[in-house]
């Protein structure tokens, strides 16, 4: 689909040998896939799309007002997005991970996951959900689901908001932790102390407390995670029914945001995840570092320091 829609943009010109070479040396190699937000697809799709209805409103109230790329809604980064509930993008990007497979990535981490959560939300119309009928949630748990089933026997991962951790509500964009831990091995909440608001944990900065608030992040995370398990073993008569075998591995940052990230900040947020496991070692599954630049902290990862 994505030679039809010429979508193709080669970023690695061997992918096959750099995955082997990895390989080679013992390192464990993840695919990312943005889902949702998706300008590529949403040009070549519009149909699929989300759209301006201050744009549309004036055209015919039929599917025919979602195909031109003329009135494709973006977010403050001026990017496009897909209807979350477009099952055809579902499969689309089902396709990508099977090649993703085939060519040797050990696991797919699926990323925009969600509804779009900045921009000017309200003038979002959708070719395909509808928010009288179906609940956010109810969408992004159905996709979840989805590719769970698709992709039967490889290794997936989420990557959720890291306020997942701590709220109990979809926050408007769909996602709620639990229905991830459901049907991912490894559940990414991106808990990233400049993307929290002023005042969590009381902080006007969070930025300036990575041990603070990526310990407290985690905490809820792993108590929800242990809830969950153990509603799973009194949910049924097998008695080796230890629970799901899904694991937290959340996304860290290592970039200048709200603070400068140096070395003792990053190093403050890998503590915090492993103190907070302290007493369910079994349930983390290390770390991701993010940096959009791909540009990292060495000292910060270096175990002798």
């Amino acid at each position: 689909m994505v030679e039809k829609y010429k979508a193709k943009e080669i970023r690695i010109s061997k992918i096959n040998s750099l995955i082997k070479k990895l390989h080679d040396e013992g390192v464990y190699v993840i695919a990312r896939i943005a889902v949702f937000q998706d300008p590529m697809l949403a040009k070549v799709r519009p149909d699929l799309a989300i759209h301006k209805k201050s744009k549309i409103s004036s055209l015919p109230t039929s599917s025919s007002a979602f195909v031109s790329s003329s009135t494709l809604w973006y977010d403050n980064k001026k990017l496009a997005w897909i209807d979350p509930a477009a099952k055809e993008a579902w499969d689309y990007n089902i396709a990508i991970a099977k090649d993703a497979v085939a060519r040797g990535f050990d696991e797919i981490n699926f990323d925009y996951i969600r509804f779009a959560s900045d921009g000017d939300l309200k003038d979002m119309a959708f070719p395909f959900y509808n928010s009288k009928t179906t609940l956010k949630r109810k969408v992004m748990k159905n996709f979840f689901e989805y590719l769970r089933i698709e992709l039967a026997g490889v290794k997936i991962s989420a990557d959720l908001f890291g306020l997942t951790a701590v709220n109990k509500d979809d926050m408007g964009i769909g996602q709620v932790i639990e229905d991830a831990y459901v049907n991912f091995d490894y559940v990414a909440p991106m808990v990233y102390p400049s993307h929290y608001f002023s005042g969590f944990l009381n902080y006007k900065n969070p930025a300036l407390f990575p041990y603070e608030v990526v310990g407290y992040s985690m905490e809820k995370a792993l108590n929800r995670l242990t809830t969950y398990n153990l509603q799973l073993t009194t949910s049924t008569s097998d008695v080796s029914n230890s629970g799901s075998s899904v694991k937290l591995r959340p996304w860290l940052q290592d970039f200048d945001l709200g603070a400068s990230y140096n070395a003792d900040k990053v190093k403050k947020e890998i503590q915090a995840v492993y103190d907070s496991a302290s007493s369910t070692p079994e349930l983390i599954n290390g770390f991701m570092l993010w940096n959009a630049s791909n540009v990292y902290t060495k000292e910060a990862l270096m175990t002798n320091n």
